[in-house]
């Protein structure tokens, strides 16, 4: 990996895991094209399922999702915003590292990628969106049964959160998140189809001194008894709401 790719991981990411670039597969990783095979993510759910037996398997997806939403956000933001490189994250170019548990724990990559073509409006993710989200949401909404929209939502969830500290890193500059932010707030992308990361997390008054973020899709953990609400539920927020409103 060049000192470029590595030395994003400071600040805000000093605590995840960089990137491996590889060409060589290894015994702890997976093709990402094969989450697209319902037998081989079957396999893969295997180990992770097992922490939560005869959990609803619509659940147990999504939460699966949230750590290969982590590493995909982190590092594929990273690279674009800060260093305005395209990462090869197409299905077919990327190998993922599996942690023991069975969930994804990082990226690697074939190659460190190349400048990004388009830096302008959201044509600057449309390998993120139509290369790896697109068909790998398809696939894993088939798989799980769940709506398509539960999974962008997580999506969504992770990319905010990490534009949201990106100013804290000390190789962004002030403007840095601007594309990002652009992209969020557009109902469509470039070319006018709808934007499913449009708004995915909002912000509202609570009582404690700061605003509470909200997703605007709930997870669907909830469905998994030993797991409940996440902190940032809309589900949860209606039912405090609620209950504010019936005890005034």
């Amino acid at each position: 990996m060049s000192f470029a790719l590595s030395s994003l991981y400071i600040g805000p990411m000093a605590q995840l895991m960089p990137p491996r670039v590889s060409t060589r597969t290894a015994p702890d990783t997976v093709a990402a094209s094969e989450l697209l095979d319902p037998a081989r993510l079957e396999a893969l759910m295997a180990d992770f399922n097992a922490h939560y037996p005869g959990g609803d398997r619509r659940a147990l997806v999504s939460i699966w999702t949230k750590w290969h939403f982590a590493s995909l956000a982190a590092t594929s933001l990273a690279a674009n915003l800060i260093l305005e490189r395209d990462l090869p994250l197409a299905l077919d170019d990327l190998r993922l590292v599996l942690a023991p548990e069975g969930h994804v724990a990082g990226l690697c990559l074939k190659d460190e990628g190349r400048p990004l073509a388009e830096l302008e409006g959201t044509a600057r993710f449309t390998t993120l969106i139509d290369d790896h989200l697109t068909p790998l949401i398809e696939g894993l909404a088939a798989y799980a049964g769940a709506s398509p929209k539960v999974f962008w939502s997580n999506v969504g969830n992770y990319f905010e959160y990490f534009v949201s500290v990106l100013p804290m890193h000390p190789m962004a500059s002030s403007a840095m998140a601007e594309p990002a932010h652009h992209l969020m707030a557009s109902r469509t992308l470039a070319d006018g189809r709808r934007n499913p990361l449009y708004q995915p997390v909002h912000y509202v008054e609570a009582s404690e001194a700061s605003p509470k973020r909200v997703r605007r899709l709930c997870c669907i953990r909830y469905l998994i008894d030993e797991l409940g609400y996440c902190e940032n539920c809309p589900l949860e927020c209606r039912e405090r709401r609620r209950h504010q409103t019936e005890s005034t």
